[in-house]
């Protein structure tokens, strides 16, 4: 495992690597050690300050000590582009006098302006893709994105589909019902005339209907179930 080291503390790993999965934590430990005789505070900065969760990120070490910063990456919703991340850490140190409490740190403690020298460790942060996992490349691990954005569309294509045909389907049923009660106002008029010439073109009217009717029943129940 390498490691950065400044004058005052040593730090490692020298990149901050976190496994990127969406919708998941992930997390990455810093070994901060004091490599002096005295007392040295630090304090962890980062240029997206709401998407890390640092603890501790201000601290005091004892001289020859060392602690450990866990710097959490919260949820992500989605992949960065090329999973490449432009984020920075800042670690900050300076010496500070004997048993000084990180409580009572002045707020200058890490001001150049106040004349203390200040030291400086810049981390980058790396995101590992699937491809770290043997077994997986990185191009397999595209090749697996486009395929679910496939599914996706492909999915949402056959419920359009599907929608369409259910619209067809309730639209022949309508007909059909129109049909019916066209017959049954026939029937009551064939009924009331008792003409042998109104039964002749009632019969027709009936066949025609009826050809109808059995169109529309076989579009209906020939179309796919949507459900």
């Amino acid at each position: 495992m390498t490691g950065a080291t400044n004058q005052l503390i040593s730090v490692q790993p020298d990149e901050l690597h976190f496994q990127f999965e969406l919708e998941k934590q992930s997390f990455c430990d810093l070994k901060v050690s004091n490599t002096t005789k005295h007392h040295v505070a630090f304090k962890v900065k980062t240029t997206s300050p709401k998407k890390y969760f640092v603890r501790p990120n201000t601290g005091v070490i004892q001289p020859w000590d060392s602690c450990v910063i866990r710097v959490t990456l919260q949820a992500q919703r989605e992949y960065p582009p090329d999973m490449q991340s432009k984020d920075k850490f800042l670690l900050q140190s300076t010496i500070v006098p004997p048993n000084t409490d990180v409580d009572e740190l002045p707020p200058n403690t890490f001001s150049k302006e106040s004349g203390k020298t200040i030291e400086e460790c810049k981390l980058k942060v790396v995101y590992l893709t699937p491809n770290s996992v043997p077994g997986i490349s990185e191009d397999g691990f595209k090749q697996s994105i486009d395929a679910n954005a496939m599914r996706r569309s492909a999915s949402f294509d056959d419920n359009q589909v599907l929608q369409r045909l259910k619209e067809e389907r309730d639209a022949a049923m309508r007909q059909t019902q129109l049909l019916q009660q066209e017959l049954e106002m026939l029937k009551k008029r064939r009924n009331r005339k008792g003409d042998p010439g109104f039964s002749m073109v009632f019969a027709l009217f009936v066949g025609l209907i009826g050809l109808m009717v059995g169109f529309l029943f076989k579009l209906l129940f020939s179309s796919p179930s949507a459900e």
